[in-house]
């Protein structure tokens, strides 16, 4: 896949399984009780594996200023906090052409404020930040089947110690 890395030097990574969306909301709540303003959240996966009910509930436990959807068309929302904590900047670089036009929206504006968050951002947002989550959510191939896989890898010096923040 391009952009992504095995997890080696510098890198920390776990899998979690997910049952159903409320536990895919839950884990972005548990998430966001680890994250600081300046982070980089990259989310890959397919047309709905999870990725918006992730941020949703990412965005819950930030306490932003919701609702939180899908940005598809506007391409990026900025969610303020709501009790002083990081707002949360919700991208979709599914449509975007390359790095070029994700660089053109001026994240790094916001970056270092807030909690980022790219859907579809594989191959495109590790440019903007060195340190990052990078996070693959995977179905199961049997239809009907709500459970996913999520690949949790922490790059950089900032997620040393990663795996055991989420056990």
């Amino acid at each position: 896949m391009p952009g992504r890395r095995s997890a080696g030097k510098g890198e920390q990574g776990v899998d979690v399984k997910v049952p159903d969306a409320e536990a895919m909301q839950a884990l972005g709540e548990r998430l966001a009780g680890l994250v600081r303003a300046g982070d980089l959240i990259v989310l890959t996966g397919d047309l709905g594996a999870g990725k918006t009910t992730f941020t949703q509930g990412l965005g819950e436990g930030l306490g932003i200023r919701g609702p939180v959807t899908s940005p598809t068309f506007v391409i990026a929302r900025v969610h303020p906090s709501l009790v002083g904590g990081p707002g949360l900047v919700h991208v979709d670089a599914y449509r975007l052409g390359g790095f070029a036009e994700l660089d053109d929206l001026d994240l790094d504006a916001s970056l270092e404020e807030s909690v980022t968050v790219v859907e579809w951002g594989e191959g495109l947002a590790e440019g903007l930040a060195e340190d990052r989550l990078e996070m693959i959510i995977s179905r199961k191939a049997e239809e009907g089947d709500e459970e996913r896989v999520v690949r949790i890898d922490g790059i950089g010096g900032r997620w040393a110690g990663l795996a055991d923040d989420l056990r």
